[in-house]
C-alpha cells in the first residue's frame, strides 16, 4: 500500500525545508481558487511530503488574505491525509516564555473577515470540532519537537485573531481572563477546514513574545518576532522533519471519517455544480 503524503505548512520564519529530496514544484488549481503558492513535493526522510508556504514566498499574503480553502483543498488533491503546521504565536501566560513551543489542542475564534468552511452554496454540512486537532498527530509532533531540541508544552488554548494588527492591551488582558494560553492569526482556520476535508491536523506554535499584556516586557513587534524565530528555525525544521517519519499511516483517530454523517443536504437536491466543487474534498459522500 502506498503511503499517503504528509502536508507541511510553514508560517512566519519557517519556510526552508531544503532537506526535501526529489523536489518538484506543483501548482494546483482548486475549485476554491489558487493556494498561497506552489506546493513543493518530494520525500523527507523517505516519507512523501508536500510543503506549502502559508504566506507565499516572500511573505506576500496576510493572515486574513490567505485562501485557506484553496490551501487545504490543494493538499487533499495532492493525496495528503495529514498536515503538520508550524507558525509563530504570542504568549498569554507567564509560564510560556518566548522560545518555547506549544502544541495547542483547543481554539477560540476571534476572526470575522475570512471564509472558513467548504460548505454553503447548495450543500449543508456540519463537522464536529469539540476536539479540533488530531490527538495522534499532536502526540507525534510533541515527541519530534522534544527530540528536535525544543522546550515544548503539549496542550493549550490558542486564540485565533483576525490581524494583521496585533492585540490592544485590553484585548490581550481579556484573553488572559478567559484562561487562553497563546494567540495567533492562522491555525484555527486551517484546523476547521482540515476537519471538513477529513485531514488530520496538528500545529507547532513557536512562542515569540508576550503579546502586550506583560508590563515588564516590551510590546510585541515584528523585529522581535523575526529575531526569535531565526533562533528557533533550525529546531522547528528538525521537529517537522522528525515528525514526518513518526506519522503512523494506520493511526486510530476519527479525523479521516469526520464527515461520514455530516452532509445534511438530500443528495438529489445537490446540483452538479455543487457536487463538482466539493468532489476533491468529500467526493466519496456525494
Amino acid at each position: 500500500m502506498n503511503r499517503a503524503r504528509v502536508g507541511l505548512v510553514g508560517g512566519s520564519g519557517v519556510y526552508d525545508l531544503s532537506s526535501i529530496e526529489n523536489l518538484s514544484e506543483e501548482r494546483v488549481n482548486t475549485p476554491f481558487g489558487k493556494p498561497s503558492d506552489a506546493y513543493f513535493c518530494g520525500t523527507l526522510n523517505g516519507v512523501p511530503v508536500a510543503f506549502l508556504s502559508r504566506h507565499g514566498r516572500g511573505h506576500r499574503v496576510g493572515p486574513s488574505e490567505i485562501n485557506y480553502r484553496a490551501n487545504v483543498c490543494g493538499f487533499k488533491m495532492l493525496g495528503c491525509d495529514a498536515i503538520l503546521s508550524a507558525s509563530a504565536c504570542g504568549s498569554l501566560k507567564e509560564e510560556l516564555p518566548p522560545r518555547m513551543a506549544v502544541i495547542p489542542d483547543q481554539f477560540i475564534d476571534r476572526t470575522r473577515h475570512r471564509v472558513d468552511t467548504f460548505f454553503g452554496d447548495g450543500i449543508v454540512g456540519h463537522a464536529g470540532l469539540a476536539d479540533p486537532v488530531c490527538p495522534s498527530l499532536s502526540q507525534t509532533l510533541e515527541q519530534a519537537a522534544r527530540a528536535g531540541g525544543l522546550d515544548v508544552r503539549s496542550g493549550g488554548t490558542y486564540v485565533c485573531m483576525e490581524g494583521p494588527q496585533f492585540s490592544t492591551r485590553a484585548e490581550s488582558n481579556l484573553y488572559r481572563s478567559w484562561g487562553a494560553d497563546i494567540i495567533g492569526m492562522t491555525n484555527l482556520t486551517e484546523a476547521r477546514l482540515c476537519r471538513e476535508a477529513e485531514i488530520c491536523y496538528a500545529s507547532l506554535a513557536l512562542v515569540t513574545d508576550y503579546d502586550c499584556w506583560r508590563e515588564e516586557t516590551e510590546d510585541v513587534s515584528v523585529e522581535v518576532i523575526l529575531s526569535i524565530l531565526r533562533e528557533n528555525a533550525d529546531a522547528a525544521r528538525r521537529s517537522l522533519a522528525g515528525a514526518v517519519t513518526r506519522v503512523n499511516p494506520g493511526r486510530a483517530c476519527s479525523c479521516r471519517d469526520a464527515m461520514r454523517f455530516g452532509v445534511i443536504t438530500d443528495r438529489a437536491a445537490i446540483s452538479p455544480v455543487a457536487k463538482e466543487r466539493l468532489r476533491p474534498v468529500i467526493g466519496r459522500y456525494l
